[in-house]
Protein backbone atom coordinates (compact mmCIF):
# COMPACT_ATOMS: atom_id res chain seq x y z
CA UNK A 1 0.00 0.00 0.00
CA UNK A 2 1.34 3.74 -1.11
CA UNK A 3 1.96 6.15 2.29
CA UNK A 4 1.23 9.24 1.42
CA UNK A 5 2.81 12.22 3.60
CA UNK A 6 0.86 15.08 4.77
CA UNK A 7 2.74 18.24 4.47
CA UNK A 8 4.39 18.02 8.39
CA UNK A 9 5.87 14.50 7.47
CA UNK A 10 7.12 16.25 4.57
CA UNK A 11 8.88 18.94 6.59
CA UNK A 12 10.11 16.58 8.58
CA UNK A 13 11.30 14.08 5.63
CA UNK A 14 13.27 17.02 4.10
CA UNK A 15 14.73 17.81 7.46
CA UNK A 16 16.68 14.27 7.29
CA UNK A 17 17.15 15.09 3.92
CA UNK A 18 19.38 17.94 4.59
CA UNK A 19 21.27 15.60 6.90
CA UNK A 20 22.13 13.31 4.26
CA UNK A 21 22.84 15.93 1.90
CA UNK A 22 25.44 17.07 4.17
CA UNK A 23 26.91 14.39 4.77
CA UNK A 24 27.31 13.36 1.28
CA UNK A 25 29.23 16.70 0.87
CA UNK A 26 31.26 15.70 4.26
CA UNK A 27 32.56 12.58 3.10
CA UNK A 28 32.95 13.75 -0.85
CA UNK A 29 36.23 15.55 0.05
CA UNK A 30 38.25 12.27 1.17
CA UNK A 31 37.40 10.27 -1.61
CA UNK A 32 40.74 9.84 -2.96
CA UNK A 33 43.27 7.00 -3.40
CA UNK A 34 44.74 5.02 -0.56
CA UNK A 35 41.28 5.85 1.19
CA UNK A 36 39.67 2.45 2.14
CA UNK A 37 35.66 2.14 2.28
CA UNK A 38 35.78 1.57 6.15
CA UNK A 39 37.00 4.57 6.47
CA UNK A 40 34.63 6.54 4.21
CA UNK A 41 31.86 4.17 6.32
CA UNK A 42 33.15 5.56 9.69
CA UNK A 43 32.82 9.28 8.13
CA UNK A 44 29.46 8.40 6.77
CA UNK A 45 28.17 7.04 11.05
CA UNK A 46 30.01 9.60 12.85
CA UNK A 47 28.84 12.76 10.71
CA UNK A 48 24.73 11.44 10.77
CA UNK A 49 25.15 10.69 14.57
CA UNK A 50 26.27 14.06 14.92
CA UNK A 51 22.68 15.76 14.72
CA UNK A 52 20.41 14.71 17.59
CA UNK A 53 17.58 12.10 16.62
CA UNK A 54 19.77 11.08 13.56
CA UNK A 55 20.59 7.63 12.51
CA UNK A 56 22.24 5.83 9.93
CA UNK A 57 19.09 3.86 8.09
CA UNK A 58 21.25 1.23 6.68
CA UNK A 59 22.71 0.14 9.66
CA UNK A 60 21.53 -3.36 10.35
CA UNK A 61 18.83 -2.90 7.85
CA UNK A 62 18.27 -6.18 7.17
CA UNK A 63 21.48 -7.55 8.58
CA UNK A 64 24.11 -5.15 6.28
CA UNK A 65 26.66 -4.33 8.26
CA UNK A 66 27.54 -0.92 7.19
CA UNK A 67 26.07 2.18 7.73
CA UNK A 68 26.57 3.37 3.88
CA UNK A 69 26.76 0.70 0.79
CA UNK A 70 29.85 1.75 -1.08
CA UNK A 71 30.61 0.32 -4.48
CA UNK A 72 33.62 0.00 -6.70
CA UNK A 73 34.02 0.02 -10.39
CA UNK A 74 31.94 -2.88 -11.62
CA UNK A 75 29.82 -2.89 -8.24
CA UNK A 76 26.33 -1.75 -9.03
CA UNK A 77 25.63 -1.63 -5.16
CA UNK A 78 25.27 -2.77 -1.71
CA UNK A 79 29.47 -3.36 -1.25
CA UNK A 80 30.19 -3.97 2.03
CA UNK A 81 32.21 -1.31 3.61
CA UNK A 82 35.90 -2.96 4.40
CA UNK A 83 39.34 -1.91 5.58
CA UNK A 84 40.67 -4.36 2.83
CA UNK A 85 38.81 -1.83 0.01
CA UNK A 86 41.23 0.85 -1.14
CA UNK A 87 40.72 3.68 -3.37
CA UNK A 88 42.78 3.58 -6.58
CA UNK A 89 43.06 6.32 -9.20
CA UNK A 90 41.09 5.78 -11.78
CA UNK A 91 38.07 4.04 -9.58
CA UNK A 92 34.62 5.53 -9.02
CA UNK A 93 32.71 4.94 -5.97
CA UNK A 94 29.23 4.66 -5.19
CA UNK A 95 28.72 5.98 -1.86
CA UNK A 96 24.58 5.00 -0.76
CA UNK A 97 23.57 6.88 2.38
CA UNK A 98 19.94 6.74 4.20
CA UNK A 99 19.34 8.88 7.19
CA UNK A 100 16.59 8.26 9.81
CA UNK A 101 15.23 11.06 11.15
CA UNK A 102 12.13 12.16 13.01
CA UNK A 103 10.45 8.97 12.26
CA UNK A 104 11.11 8.40 8.43
CA UNK A 105 13.84 8.06 6.59
CA UNK A 106 15.55 9.45 3.43
CA UNK A 107 17.70 7.96 0.63
CA UNK A 108 20.52 9.21 -1.51
CA UNK A 109 23.37 7.65 -3.90
CA UNK A 110 26.17 9.15 -5.80
CA UNK A 111 28.94 8.67 -7.59
CA UNK A 112 32.60 9.91 -7.09
CA UNK A 113 35.26 10.01 -9.54
CA UNK A 114 38.85 8.57 -7.57
CA UNK A 115 40.90 11.03 -9.00
CA UNK A 116 41.65 11.07 -12.56
CA UNK A 117 39.14 8.63 -14.54
CA UNK A 118 38.92 7.88 -18.35
CA UNK A 119 36.69 10.10 -20.61
CA UNK A 120 34.28 7.22 -20.87
CA UNK A 121 33.98 6.44 -17.43
CA UNK A 122 33.46 10.41 -16.59
CA UNK A 123 30.26 10.17 -19.81
CA UNK A 124 28.66 7.32 -17.79
CA UNK A 125 28.68 9.30 -14.70
CA UNK A 126 27.26 12.05 -16.55
CA UNK A 127 24.59 10.09 -18.31
CA UNK A 128 23.95 8.22 -15.38
CA UNK A 129 22.99 11.31 -13.34
CA UNK A 130 21.33 13.14 -16.46
CA UNK A 131 18.85 10.35 -16.06
CA UNK A 132 18.15 10.79 -12.98
CA UNK A 133 16.87 14.48 -13.41
CA UNK A 134 15.21 13.48 -16.67
CA UNK A 135 12.67 10.72 -14.05
CA UNK A 136 12.61 13.83 -11.41
CA UNK A 137 11.48 15.92 -14.08
CA UNK A 138 8.45 13.58 -14.88
CA UNK A 139 7.54 13.46 -10.87
CA UNK A 140 4.31 15.06 -11.47
CA UNK A 141 0.64 15.01 -10.34
CA UNK A 142 -1.51 12.70 -12.99
CA UNK A 143 1.66 11.18 -14.32
CA UNK A 144 2.73 7.12 -13.71
CA UNK A 145 5.57 5.32 -12.39
CA UNK A 146 5.91 4.15 -15.51
CA UNK A 147 6.69 7.68 -16.77
CA UNK A 148 9.90 7.86 -14.98
CA UNK A 149 11.51 4.77 -15.79
CA UNK A 150 10.95 5.60 -19.54
CA UNK A 151 12.29 9.10 -19.18
CA UNK A 152 15.42 7.50 -17.36
CA UNK A 153 15.58 4.75 -19.88
CA UNK A 154 15.48 7.32 -22.57
CA UNK A 155 18.55 9.40 -21.48
CA UNK A 156 20.54 6.10 -20.66
CA UNK A 157 20.08 4.03 -23.86
CA UNK A 158 20.75 7.33 -26.20
CA UNK A 159 23.78 7.11 -24.93
CA UNK A 160 24.75 3.19 -25.85
CA UNK A 161 24.65 2.56 -22.09
CA UNK A 162 22.12 -0.57 -20.70
CA UNK A 163 19.85 0.17 -17.12
CA UNK A 164 19.79 -2.16 -15.03
CA UNK A 165 16.82 -4.34 -14.97
CA UNK A 166 17.24 -6.01 -11.68
CA UNK A 167 16.71 -3.58 -9.22
CA UNK A 168 14.77 -0.91 -8.73
CA UNK A 169 13.92 2.44 -6.77
CA UNK A 170 11.18 2.43 -4.35
CA UNK A 171 8.68 4.44 -2.00
CA UNK A 172 10.60 5.39 1.00
CA UNK A 173 9.08 6.91 4.37
CA UNK A 174 8.68 5.52 7.84
CA UNK A 175 9.75 2.14 6.41
CA UNK A 176 13.38 2.61 4.33
CA UNK A 177 11.72 0.39 1.32
CA UNK A 178 7.72 1.28 0.83
CA UNK A 179 5.63 0.59 -2.31
CA UNK A 180 5.61 1.15 -5.28
CA UNK A 181 8.51 -0.11 -6.76
CA UNK A 182 9.78 2.41 -9.14
CA UNK A 183 11.78 0.94 -12.19
CA UNK A 184 14.36 2.31 -14.27
CA UNK A 185 12.49 1.53 -17.77
CA UNK A 186 8.81 1.31 -18.68
CA UNK A 187 5.99 2.82 -20.43
CA UNK A 188 4.71 6.27 -20.13
CA UNK A 189 0.92 6.07 -18.25
CA UNK A 190 1.49 2.98 -16.85
CA UNK A 191 2.11 1.68 -13.54
CA UNK A 192 0.33 3.26 -10.67
CA UNK A 193 -0.35 7.08 -11.06
CA UNK A 194 1.80 9.60 -8.90
CA UNK A 195 -0.45 11.82 -6.28
CA UNK A 196 0.45 15.00 -3.68
CA UNK A 197 2.58 12.89 -0.64
CA UNK A 198 3.79 9.95 -2.64
CA UNK A 199 7.24 10.14 -1.57
CA UNK A 200 9.76 7.96 -4.11
CA UNK A 201 13.06 7.26 -4.41
CA UNK A 202 14.86 7.29 -8.07
CA UNK A 203 17.69 5.87 -8.22
CA UNK A 204 18.88 4.90 -11.61
CA UNK A 205 21.98 2.47 -12.03
CA UNK A 206 23.72 2.15 -15.13
CA UNK A 207 26.13 0.24 -16.72
CA UNK A 208 28.54 1.07 -19.21
CA UNK A 209 28.19 -3.11 -20.85
CA UNK A 210 24.97 -5.17 -20.60
CA UNK A 211 22.34 -4.96 -17.92
CA UNK A 212 22.97 -8.38 -16.86
CA UNK A 213 24.01 -8.98 -13.10
CA UNK A 214 25.37 -11.25 -10.50
CA UNK A 215 25.61 -11.01 -6.76
CA UNK A 216 29.08 -12.07 -5.30
CA UNK A 217 29.63 -14.52 -2.00
CA UNK A 218 29.07 -12.07 0.25
CA UNK A 219 25.43 -12.20 -0.89
CA UNK A 220 25.03 -8.48 -0.55
CA UNK A 221 27.18 -6.76 -3.58
CA UNK A 222 25.58 -7.04 -6.58
CA UNK A 223 27.66 -6.47 -9.99
CA UNK A 224 28.03 -6.35 -13.41
CA UNK A 225 28.19 -9.55 -15.08
CA UNK A 226 30.46 -8.77 -17.86
CA UNK A 227 32.40 -6.93 -15.04
CA UNK A 228 31.95 -3.27 -16.92
CA UNK A 229 31.72 0.20 -14.62
CA UNK A 230 28.52 1.10 -13.26
CA UNK A 231 27.40 4.07 -11.96
CA UNK A 232 24.16 4.88 -9.29
CA UNK A 233 22.66 7.95 -8.62
CA UNK A 234 19.41 8.86 -6.62
CA UNK A 235 17.26 11.00 -4.69
CA UNK A 236 13.99 10.72 -2.60
CA UNK A 237 11.83 13.11 -4.16
CA UNK A 238 8.30 14.20 -3.18
CA UNK A 239 5.42 14.66 -5.34
CA UNK A 240 3.73 17.98 -4.69
CA UNK A 241 0.99 20.52 -6.19
CA UNK A 242 3.37 22.62 -7.26
CA UNK A 243 5.84 19.54 -8.93
CA UNK A 244 8.85 17.47 -7.99
CA UNK A 245 10.47 18.65 -4.38
CA UNK A 246 14.23 17.08 -4.11
CA UNK A 247 14.02 16.14 -0.50
CA UNK A 248 17.49 14.92 -0.20
CA UNK A 249 19.87 18.45 -1.23
CA UNK A 250 21.31 21.40 1.11
CA UNK A 251 18.50 23.83 -0.21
Amino acid sequence: MIQLKSPRELETMAAGGRILAATHQHVKPAIAPGVSTLELDAMVESFIRSHAGATPSFKGLYGFPGSACISINQEIVHGIPSAKRILAAGDIVTVDIGVHYGGFHTDSAWTYAVGAIQPETQRLMDVTEASLWAGIAETKVGNHIGDIGAAVESVVVKAGFSVVRDLVGHGVGAAMHEDPQVPNHGKPKRGPKLQVGMTIAIEPMVNAGGAATRTLADKWTIVSLDGTMSAHFEHTVAITDDGPRVLTTLG
